[in-house]
């Protein structure tokens, strides 16, 4: 019991340093420019932001809101988002609780604004978790509907409610990626009608990579007989129900969503149990956490990505969605061997 109450005190430390580092990455702005004669996107974060590139190509100019090395979560948009999204044709963002920031930022939009706000999970099979990391996430649920329908006070609330616990990691499956992809080239087809060959032709080219990812995770994970793993947060849902892991999270759907010290002993007494050899954590956010529980578990670490955006060295090194899931999928495999 003794050595408990030192480990809890330990933990107490660790996960207030590891709030701190997270939330100290959220400061930088992001940049980008408007084109004429272009359909010019505006999309929230690095997934939606690679396969509109992909999708759009020459045809489409793609500004991304989120710098390189910012998570996701916590992040929040500044007044130069707000100019460049007002000019845009179309405005991409994950929904599905992620960005609680969108409903207000559309109603800041300059008035004479004819940008298309569009949820590209949606047609996702979304997941629902008693999970409540504390976050307002589901703030961005209120607006699915941008051509005027009205809603009650009492529908936005349970919309909301609902919301909160909705797993929006979508795009980490790649099965859930092709639906987004789709959804990302309808758009642009029906924004841009004159380019709709070019679009249809680089959706083709993305879908039959994410084919080819998804057929390779079912092939090289389904004859594996551990399917248990342990990753900093909560955002390997769709990837575990679609390719049959179960996942124990350190901390929740966001991922500053502090884990009690209880939690943490639990976790390390299932990695004990389970012979689990891995503790999984993610480069944008502290490793802090997950190196704890390692040591305490007396396991090692490894890379999981959650693809929420790249770190500035994955840039340099030409690092994208494929890439980093090619290297999820090696790591699962050797943790689970």
């Amino acid at each position: 019991m003794q050595r408990n109450n030192k480990y809890a005190g330990r933990l107490a430390l660790v996960i207030a340093l590891a709030a701190l580092l997270v939330l100290s990455a959220c400061g930088r702005n992001s940049a980008g420019t408007i084109v004429e004669g272009k359909v010019n996107v505006v999309t929230t974060f690095y997934p939606i932001y690679e396969f509109a590139s992909a999708i759009g190509g020459d045809d489409a100019n793609v500004i991304n809101l989120l710098p390189t090395g910012v998570e996701p979560h916590d992040w929040t948009p500044r007044g130069q988002d707000i100019v460049n999204t007002s000019k845009a044709q179309l405005f991409f963002y994950n929904g599905a609780g992620l960005e609680g920031w969108v409903p207000d930022f559309l109603k800041g939009l300059d008035s004479d604004s004819e940008v298309k706000a569009v949820e590209v999970s949606q047609g996702v099979d979304l997941i629902l978790t008693t999970e409540d990391d504390g976050h307002n996430h589901g703030a961005a649920e209120e607006d699915h509907d941008h051509e005027g329908e009205e809603h009650s006070e009492d529908e936005h609330a349970v919309e909301s409610a609902d919301a909160k616990h909705t797993d929006p990691h979508t795009w980490v499956s790649p099965k859930s990626a092709l639906i987004m992809a789709g959804n990302i080239r309808d758009s642009l087809v029906e924004a841009d009608p004159d380019h709709k060959a070019g679009y249809d032709e680089r959706y083709e080219v993305l879908a039959d990579k994410l084919t080819q990812l998804d057929a390779e995770f079912t092939e090289k994970l389904s004859p594996l007989k551990n399917k248990e793993i342990v990753v900093s947060h909560q955002a390997f849902g769709y990837l575990a129900r679609d390719y049959g892991l179960s996942q124990h999270a350190i901390m929740g759907l966001s991922p500053d969503a502090e884990p009690r010290a209880q939690d943490m002993l639990n976790l390390a007494k299932l990695v004990k149990e389970e012979g689990i050899r891995y503790i999984f954590f993610e480069e944008l956010v502290s490793d802090k956490l997950a190196k704890t529980l390692a040591d305490e578990a007396g396991v090692e670490t490894l890379v999981l990505n959650p693809v929420e955006g790249l770190t500035e060295q994955q840039a340099k090194d030409g690092d994208d969605y494929f890439s980093l899931m090619q290297k999820n999928l090696q790591n699962l495999l050797l943790a689970l061997q």
